[in-house]
């Protein structure tokens, strides 16, 4: 289920300020009000502008304004949207027509293209951890953000305990369990994913004895 917060207007946090943007003119993309030149910045200036919002939000998580990092990961992103084709496209040829306006992903190099998946995977990861520290986790959303790290980065340990845990919490056990053990190969000591996994298998021992006294 999708949990809500109180909308409150806080006063600009120190520390993770918005960058000014040159020029007064606008354009509302997506609820955020962006340059009117936005759609035609160069990737580096895209690419430098998601990187600045980025340490803004790691700024707020430290800060313990998880709304404000949640606002500046979700600008980042934005800053980044349509400079990679979307996965499964990627292998494409790169000179296929783009919508009117929009970035040509066969403008990167392999270096900005590597920088802007790398942005996307930390923004991901951090929105995931900043909805964890919600007093009502919407795990829903976790799972979300986490899956999509892990279709970037199979491998990626935080994306994939966190994946257990939200599994667990929305009462999936058997993906739970699943994340949560390649997780556990990535770092076998690590005790928070030892004891997901304990909790989880006690909950699937639960379930499977249920069943037996059912038959």
């Amino acid at each position: 289920s999708t949990t809500t917060q109180k909308a409150t207007s806080p006063s600009p946090p120190q520390g993770c300020t918005t960058p000014s943007v040159p020029g007064p003119q606008t354009l509302p993309v997506g609820g955020v009000s962006l340059p009117v030149d936005w759609e035609f910045l160069e990737p580096a200036e895209l690419i430098r502008r998601a990187h600045e919002f980025k340490s803004q939000g790691a700024q707020c998580y430290k800060d313990k304004k998880f709304r404000e990092a949640i606002g500046k990961y979700h600008r980042a992103l934005l800053e980044l949207k349509g400079l990679l084709p979307p996965p499964g496209e990627r292998e494409r040829d790169s000179r296929a027509a783009s919508p009117a306006g929009a970035p040509k992903p066969g403008r990167l190099s392999e270096e900005q293209s590597k920088t802007v998946e790398a942005i996307e995977i930390d923004c991901y990861n951090s929105l995931a951890a900043c909805l964890l520290q919600a007093e009502l986790v919407n795990y829903e959303r976790v799972k979300e953000y986490c899956l999509k790290v892990l279709k970037k980065e199979g491998e990626n340990f935080k994306a994939l305990y966190r994946s257990g845990v939200a599994f667990y919490h929305l009462g999936d056990y058997d993906k739970a369990l699943y994340y949560l053990k390649e997780a556990r190969t990535q770092q076998p000591t690590d005790t928070n994913v030892i004891r997901y996994i304990q909790l989880t298998e006690m909950k699937l021992s639960r379930c499977s004895q249920r069943e037996k006294e059912a038959m």
